[in-house]
């Protein structure tokens, strides 16, 4: 193993005395080849170009002398020293961090970050950024080659960001420039590049704005803290909850317990886009996005579509909303995650199940349904199961709180599947 392992974090700006040293010292450097070309690097020393980690990992183990891997801004945030300190290679690192490019790139827009996510689109997990920006209306992402700026904003077509797209950021050809994701795509943008994406509709206290509130919790969940802990709330807690609405095909809203155990079948996460077909209100597509997932809800109702707006607002969370009902409507939608069919018939539900979705939930009006419905699952490749939950509310004997409990008026059961993607 090398004799001295640094790992010297570079913005652009002239080296620190201790970076300056290390770097005068190696016998090898492996750098990007911008920065081989622009840092002082000795005559006598070993080049490696950063392209795959893994290799230039296991030459530097290999090697008798002082190393130096270059990176950019801190390599510790989303850089190479959790490679480099993987098990495998047993290097031991010195790390000389230097301003991260997300700061460098919040601090060229003058926004506070604290209340940021940040993404990283390396990996083929350009989908799981592009969700996250739906989701939340302030998000960092750090690009790749193939999954830059004008590939985010594809993944986003139809969902209204300003993109900050940070090119070079350090170097003389640093370039900053400030667009809405419509007009991202017409340009050619450079590597290395790093995107601040801002904007959404949700303007409540979690909203993540610029104007919004100091924090506790970096980075912290959309719709946490909240006046209202917990998930599975009362109905009352939602505007228009138990309406179906004036208009025909409306959904009506999932009672807590029910919607308590659709939230548990879909497995909703960061990252992951959750369809809700015929939302309702939106009480279930509002919690899901409370998990921090990027949600489209569907629903024919014209009024439900405006209560459903007006409970994501009040949770400061961000819900995709679309008019409309039948399969037809679901064919421009990205692909999802997780999906439930609140109302919609066996139509919408093999509509959906066609579009693969990892979970599945479905809640069926009758037994005849539930049993075509089950079997449509299970022939679409996943693995089947269901339920028929009632509740029974308890009531304070008497109503004044001072006696016993007694039982009160059953509800209506009500039938509920779900399906996993056989693997």
């Amino acid at each position: 193993m090398a004799d001295r392992i640094t790992v010297i974090g570079w913005d652009g700006t002239p080296l620190t005395e201790a970076a300056g040293a290390a770097l005068a010292a190696a016998t090898l450097v492996a750098g990007a080849p911008y920065q081989l070309s622009a840092l002082p690097v000795p005559d006598a020393a070993e080049r490696i170009t950063l392209g795959n980690v893994q290799q230039a990992a296991r030459r530097i183990a290999e090697h008798r002398g002082a190393a130096v891997v270059v990176a950019e801004g801190d390599p510790g945030f989303f850089g190479v020293v959790r490679a480099l300190r993987r098990p495998e290679f047993g290097l031991e690192l010195e790390v000389l961090p230097a301003v991260s490019s997300v700061a460098a790139a919040f601090a060229r827009a003058g926004m506070p970050w604290e209340d940021a996510q940040v993404v990283s689109a390396h990996g083929g997990r350009l989908r799981r950024a592009a969700n996250i920006c739906r989701a939340h209306p302030k998000v960092a992402v750090l690009t790749a080659p193939g999954a830059g700026p004008s590939e985010l904003a594809l993944m986003l077509r139809g969902v209204h960001r300003t993109f900050v797209v940070c090119e070079a950021l350090g170097t003389p050809d640093e370039d900053v420039t400030v667009l809405t994701s419509d007009r991202i795509a017409d340009h050619v943008w450079r590597d290395p590049n790093v995107v601040l994406v801002i904007g959404g509709n949700s303007g409540g206290p979690q909203s993540g704005g610029v104007g919004a509130a100091a924090g506790w919790l970096a980075g912290r969940p959309v719709g946490f803290p909240g006046a209202d802990r917990g998930w599975a709330l009362p109905g009352d807690a939602y505007a228009g909850a138990g309406r179906a609405g004036d208009e025909p095909g409306a959904s009506e809203a999932l009672p807590a317990h029910v919607r308590a155990l659709v939230l548990a079948r879909l497995g909703a996460r960061p990252g992951d886009l959750v369809w809700s077909v015929g939302a309702g209100s939106g009480a279930l597509a509002v919690e899901a996005a409370r998990f921090g997932a990027a949600v489209v809800a569907v629903e024919a109702s014209r009024s439900a579509c405006a209560r459903l707006a007006v409970n994501a607002r009040r949770y400061g969370v961000e819900v995709e909303t679309v008019h409309g009902q039948g399969p037809e409507v679901l064919g421009g939608l990205p692909e999802p995650d997780a999906a439930v069919v609140e109302s919609g018939g066996l139509d919408v539900v093999r509509a959906v199940l066609a579009r693969r979705p990892e979970r599945f939930v479905a809640l069926p009006r009758t037994l005849a349904e539930a049993e075509t419905v089950h079997r449509s699952i299970a022939e679409a490749g996943y693995r089947a199961d269901g339920a028929l939950l009632q509740s029974t509310p308890l009531l304070a004997a008497g109503g004044d709180g001072g006696g016993g409990l007694a039982l009160g008026a059953g509800g209506t059961g009500v039938l509920l599947l779900w399906g996993e993607q056989i693997a």
